[in-house]
């Protein structure tokens, strides 16, 4: 049987585990809540400790912590936030909605290592709690946690991903390839069109959430219990914020209204729709990928994605596009991750959002999920696939949408003839068009080159073709 100490809180005694750092409120959050088992992830418990951390700081600069005690705190903070003591968090995301029964975990375990330290007791409320509240405390963890998983993790990864796209892109550059709306062929356009496209689409995922972040970077801490500041140094929230923008790199601020930041979670669902919006974007790239890798002789064949591993139990010789279905998995995770997270929002009742640790919880894995897709996705899929050019273009010419490029030549009822002639026959359309029309073989063969209707323009009289 495991060894057991008592510790006390306000409600009485509570047996813990004899080697843990938590005190009796996290015990008592252990036993209340053994809904999933899932612990609230490591960049919140890293952003726990850099406010302990930054709090001890402020209230001893204030006179109102002991400076050894602050140090002390200091210390086991920043042990906390390092990643040191992460099994000490135990406490599971389905808990009190204000996330309290973390923000005692933190306490606990933090004015545990600070006694130790100190030679000296470190009150879990009075020291390390010192003015502070679990109800602006917890909302500061989210935004802190957010910001700095975006900047260090998410808007890297999306960088990276494009460039990988821009260089593949310029490496294919000289290829043309049937265009497709509707799953159907379409007028032609080049890799390097179809490869920016999606470029444009990463760039603008990562304009979207910059545009996002400074209200994320407006923290609660100061607003204690109901956004009036109560039991907080009424410069405690400015020196808080210009510490830890200084300790972080990133400009943090108090948030203008704390009743706001306190009631509402609005900037998390803002962000949380940014996040929506980049992967249905990585969705329809990897679906792309997916379509153009089909095959490999009933499908479309363009790309030859990287072999990486065995496509079937029981089919020998079968290779699947693993990365970008992996890719889609995450992208449906994050959508849905989106719908909890602004239902999650919804749950601010008059001073306090209740659903603070899902939030946190959700927000911060769409983050970790997309920058580690977006990573993959540009390494193991983009930056290897192979083009079949015989198999391009061989469909391209017998694609009889190229017709379009005659339209102002020989109009549009002439063109759909003559290409539903050249699709029933199985014939280029250039040979039909010859048959049909008195225009020559080397005049068509201007007209109906596909990589000069990549260019746009009109073709035929009057029209220079781009």
């Amino acid at each position: 049987m495991t060894r057991q100490r008592i510790e006390r809180d306000s409600m009485g005694e509570v047996r813990v585990p004899a080697d843990a750092l938590w005190g009796a409120q996290t015990q008592r959050a252990i036993d209340n809540f053994p809904i999933s088992g899932i612990a609230l992830p490591r960049p919140f418990i890293r952003a726990l400790g850099l406010i302990k951390a930054t709090a001890a700081e402020v209230n001893a600069e204030l006179e109102l912590l002991d400076g050894a005690l602050a140090q002390a705190i200091v210390a086991a903070s920043l042990d906390v936030a390092g990643g040191r003591h992460d099994a000490q968090f135990p406490v599971d995301v389905f808990q009190t909605g204000s996330g309290t029964s973390s923000n005692m975990n933190a306490n606990e375990v933090i004015a545990h290592l600070a006694t130790l330290a100190a030679g000296q007791p470190v009150h879990p409320n009075d020291h390390v709690n010192l003015g502070q509240s679990s109800n602006d405390t917890i909302p500061t963890a989210i935004h802190v946690a957010a910001v700095l998983e975006l900047r260090e993790a998410l808007l890297p990864a999306l960088k990276g991903l494009a460039k990988q796209i821009d260089r593949k892109a310029k490496a294919l550059k000289g290829i043309t390839k049937t265009g497709r709306t509707h799953l159907m062929d379409a007028m032609p356009l080049r890799f390097d069109q179809e490869l920016g496209g999606w470029a444009a689409q990463i760039r603008d995922g990562s304009a979207r959430i910059k545009a996002s972040l400074p209200r994320l970077e407006r923290l609660a801490q100061g607003g204690t219990a109901v956004g009036t500041g109560i039991n907080a140094h009424p410069k405690f929230a400015a020196k808080f914020a210009k510490r830890l923008a200084k300790r972080s790199g990133v400009p943090f601020k108090p948030a203008p209204d704390f009743f706001a930041a306190m009631s509402a979670q609005d900037a998390a669902v803002e962000m949380s729709g940014q996040l929506k919006a980049l992967a249905v974007s990585l969705m329809k790239i990897a679906n792309d990928l997916r379509w153009m890798n089909s095959g490999p002789l009933a499908g479309l064949g363009e790309i030859r994605l990287p072999a990486l591993q065995p496509g079937s139990s029981i089919m020998p010789g079968k290779v699947n596009p693993v990365i970008p279905e992996a890719v889609a998995m995450v992208c449906a995770k994050v959508i849905g991750a989106d719908t909890t997270i602004t239902l999650a929002g919804q749950s601010g009742n008059f001073q306090l959002n209740v659903m603070l640790p899902l939030i946190a919880h959700e927000l911060l894995q769409a983050i970790a999920l997309l920058a580690n897709a977006a990573r993959l996705l540009g390494d193991q899929a983009i930056a290897g696939f192979e083009v079949d050019e015989a198999a391009i273009k061989a469909a391209l010419a017998k694609n009889p949408i190229l017709i379009t490029a005659l339209n102002a030549v020989i109009g549009y009822e002439k063109g759909a003839a003559i290409a539903k002639q050249a699709y029933r026959e199985r014939r280029a359309v250039l040979d039909v068009a010859l048959e049909q029309t008195t225009l020559g073989a080397a005049e068509l063969a201007v007209l109906l080159d596909p990589s000069a209707l990549t260019e746009g323009g009109i073709k035929g009289p009057g029209g220079t073709g781009g």
